[in-house]
């Protein structure tokens, strides 16, 4: 698959929530000294992001498609041998007895990712091998492999022609308000294929997409573009360090890290790793897509576009600053959803529900540092990211908050329907 909230508004609260590397904070310390080792589905899903972007050049999207795929070959491939839940898309989906899930789930994952990177064969060949190498030799391991292999291809045959990588023009006139490539690369909008690819658990991409953003001449407008504005800024901004650091924070956390860590410190076993692997990574990515989706609908410019430009808007509570830059690089797509507030709602939700609590215990880990922080409930990571986008300066609120109510529903009616008990 890489603000406004008032300065002090945690407190002390947020302070103690923030871990340092090494620290975790309401955990007795020598639960990090014997740390379990992580599973086969943890293991394939950290090689996913090492095969589809090993130098981290993608966004993040490009790479959560990947982790969806692989996610539900794995939980396939495991609840056909181990059942308590419904396969995914796969009617009758039964393994021959006493094969090995491990197998499974590892051959699954291969498979996977052999058809769609066939230059990283030899490295995944060899990854694969060393999780057999943890299975016992016999039937169990052979029968395992061999409806492993059967997973990967009904996935891969369930996902052909979904649109990924497609060419989708993305081409509107020119006017006030209207998206248009953002310094300082002035990328096109290249990802535009996200808000048309198949959804994995909707029915169709705008499903959920909500109404339109505010009006230019609104107030509302106005006062989303003045506080990006005073919040955003590179130089000279009101934000606190503590702001800062969220927003480079938020705008590098990794999801697979977290689900492992969690996994392993509340002892799941392969059927639980597996679905907490595959209905997060799946709801994430429909999520997206209909963040994309409003993101083609509407075409709504960035902050950076706006202030520069905001004596064209037609609004006389807004004033142009024509040198003013964002914290962060602003992403090359349009402002109205927020992807990340979509897709981070939407996970944290999803987590709720899997878990039936809005305690989630989530280490985070930003990709680029390693730099941790533990977010108890699903409502403070929500509004770290919503605030966090407004602080880089590359989100108005409103598209972050209204993203985050729609990463809400996506994941609530997704998982009202998969990932479900037999």
């Amino acid at each position: 698959m890489r603000i406004g909230k008032k300065a002090g508004r945690r407190g002390a609260v947020a302070t103690a929530a923030l871990l340092l590397i090494g620290v975790a904070a309401g955990r007795p310390a020598e639960a990090d000294t014997a740390a379990p080792p992580p599973s086969v589905i943890a293991q394939w899903a950290q090689r996913v992001s090492e095969t589809v972007d090993p130098t981290g050049e993608l966004i993040n999207p490009e790479e959560a498609v990947w982790h969806a795929y692989v996610s539900l070959a794995m939980y396939n491939a495991v609840v056909g041998i181990e059942g308590r839940y419904v396969p995914y898309r796969w009617r009758g989906a039964r393994a021959a007895r006493g094969a090995s899930a491990e197998a499974a789930a590892a051959t699954a994952a291969y498979q996977v990712l052999r058809t769609g990177f066939p230059q990283a064969g030899a490295t995944l060949e060899q990854a694969w091998q060393a999780s057999l190498a943890k299975v016992p030799d016999g039937p169990g391991e052979k029968a395992g492999v061999a409806f492993g292999q059967r997973s990967a291809r009904h996935l891969m045959a369930l996902r052909a022609n979904d649109g990924r990588g497609a060419s989708v023009p993305f081409t509107p006139a020119p006017a006030p308000g209207v998206w248009r490539p953002t310094p300082p690369a002035h990328q096109g909008f290249t990802s535009a294929w996200i808000g048309r690819l198949r959804p994995f658990l909707l029915d169709e991409p705008g499903q959920f997409r909500p109404g339109p953003p505010p009006r230019l001449t609104s107030a509302r407008y106005a006062r989303d573009l003045a506080e990006v504005k005073a919040y955003g800024a590179k130089t000279g901004s009101r934000r606190s360090a503590w702001q800062t650091e969220t927003a480079r924070f938020v705008a590098r956390v990794e999801v697979q890290y977290p689900l492992g860590d969690h996994a392993a410190r509340h002892g799941f076993d392969i059927v639980e790793t597996a679905r907490l692997y595959a209905a997060v990574n799946t709801v994430i990515m429909d999520a997206t897509i209909t963040a994309w989706d409003a993101k083609l609908h509407y075409g709504t410019w960035r902050p950076v576009t706006a202030i520069r430009e905001a004596d064209t808007d037609g609004n006389p509570a807004t004033r142009a600053d024509p040198t003013w830059e964002p914290l962060l690089i602003t992403p090359a797509h349009p402002d109205y959803l927020s992807g990340h507030a979509t897709w981070g709602a939407a996970w944290m939700r999803t987590l709720e529900r899997l878990l039936g609590t809005s305690r989630v215990d989530l280490d985070m880990r930003a990709a680029d540092t390693g730099a941790i922080r533990h977010y108890e409930y699903a409502e403070d990571y929500v509004r770290d990211v919503v605030d966090a986008r407004v602080w880089a300066g590359i989100h108005t609120r409103t598209a972050d908050t209204v993203g985050a109510v729609t990463g809400k529903q996506v994941a609530s009616w997704a998982m009202e329907r998969y990932f479900r008990h037999t």
